[in-house]
């Protein structure tokens, strides 16, 4: 899609297929395995208690030793 060798820059080929520049740099980082284990009890407890909104979830995490911030509690 992006060729980096070709006589147009990159902003420019970026700009003429409709995207940001900045998403062709943009590469994702491997979600940690804490994480995982995170969201698989989330989603054992929403299977679990499926009428459980966002603040029961996080209560119920609370309950079995799992430490949450605000920043990851579950929406």
């Amino acid at each position: 899609m992006i060729d980096r060798e070709h006589k147009l820059s990159v902003v420019r080929q970026a700009r003429l297929l409709g995207f940001s520049h900045g998403s062709v740099y943009y590469s994702p980082r491997p979600v940690s395995d804490g994480d995982l284990a995170l969201m698989r009890r989330i989603d054992e407890l929403h299977l679990e208690y499926p009428f459980a909104g966002s603040r029961m979830l996080q209560g119920l995490l609370r309950e079995k030793a799992w430490k949450l911030g605000g920043c990851t509690s579950p929406r």
